[in-house]
């Protein structure tokens, strides 16, 4: 028989000691800080000269994209610009005074597109399916057209860790391939190079970073209370699998950084024709193994066998 101690409720944020809180929030920050540049160093993220546009939905990965870039853009051993710019789709009940607001208030160069793709959204999906795959390509349309409209010469966004883990598995389960989102990459265009600044990043870290800082988040209504998301049990199961052994998601994510294509089975990206091959062999031929016949046979069929 096991006993059940209750514990007591940690204090709220509003009685704990101030001073520990601020000491607790620069650790925080200088986590982050360390984080991102360090994915920044290893992936060539940013340049000199580089012209920056920080896609700014409101949530809280967006704003902690924002803040920290804005502090490391004060000591960078090279010079680059940031413009925040936020996708206005004409949402019902969508707050546009706060981001303009919260932009204005940091001085931060901004924009905002204004665009209804909601109204498109809503139309062509049938209620009840989910809007994200329709969405999504509307809205990365939008941010591409303004990025080479005005010369952005790189497209930051603020998915983290835990997105690019979670992203892995949506392609396995439900597309039978392994990739991801890399943290860098070129679009299908081959006009645009898209960055990932939080690739290293925590999205608990995020969570108690957009709580200490206090942004004024804006929530999404129009796919994140779709509760038969893929996405989401899928960050049901990644959530008990951390819960139940801790650690397992930062190996998984240290193993996307790992790939060894011979281990593997994918034969555009190891020689395995090559691989034991004497050098006088002929390449099999398929047809043959297919047919299950000897692909030199040349016996008449009409012959009895020996």
């Amino acid at each position: 028989m096991s006993a059940v101690i209750s514990l007591p409720d940690p204090l709220p944020r509003s009685r704990r000691d101030p001073r520990v809180a601020e000491r607790e929030q620069q650790k925080l920050a200088k986590r982050l800080r360390r984080q991102v540049g360090q994915a920044i160093a290893d992936y060539g993220m940013i340049e000199a000269g580089d012209k920056v546009m920080v896609c700014l939905s409101g949530g809280k990965d967006s704003y902690t994209l924002l803040d920290i870039l804005l502090q490391l853009q004060k000591k960078a051993p090279v010079p680059f610009e940031l413009v925040a710019v936020n996708l206005d789709q004409k949402q019902p009940g969508f707050p546009e005074h706060v981001l303009p607001a919260y932009l204005a208030e940091l001085g931060v160069p901004y924009h905002i597109i204004e665009q209804d793709t909601y109204s498109v959204v809503s139309r062509v999906i049938p209620e009840g399916k989910t809007m994200c795959s329709l969405c999504s390509r509307l809205r990365r349309g939008s941010l591409y057209s303004y990025a080479e409209a005005h010369g952005f010469t790189k497209i930051a966004l603020g998915h983290h860790r835990d997105d690019m883990v979670a992203t892995f598995f949506m392609n396995l389960f439900h597309h039978a391939k392994l990739s991801g989102m890399p943290p860098k990459l070129r679009s299908d265009d081959g006009k645009h190079v898209v960055i990932r600044p939080l690739a290293y990043v925590h999205e608990s870290d995020i969570i108690d970073y957009a709580q200490a800082r206090d942004f004024p988040i804006i929530p999404c209504n129009l796919c994140g209370s779709q509760e038969n998301l893929q996405r989401r049990q899928v960050g049901l199961m990644l959530k008990q699998w951390e819960k139940d052994h801790p650690g397992r998601i930062e190996q998984i994510a240290r193993a996307m950084g790992d790939i060894r294509p011979s281990q593997l089975a994918d034969p555009t990206l190891f020689d395995f024709m090559a691989l034991g091959r004497r050098d006088d062999a002929p390449l099999p031929d398929a047809h043959a193994w297919l047919a299950g016949s000897p692909a030199d046979a040349d016996t008449d069929p009409g012959t009895p066998a020996a």
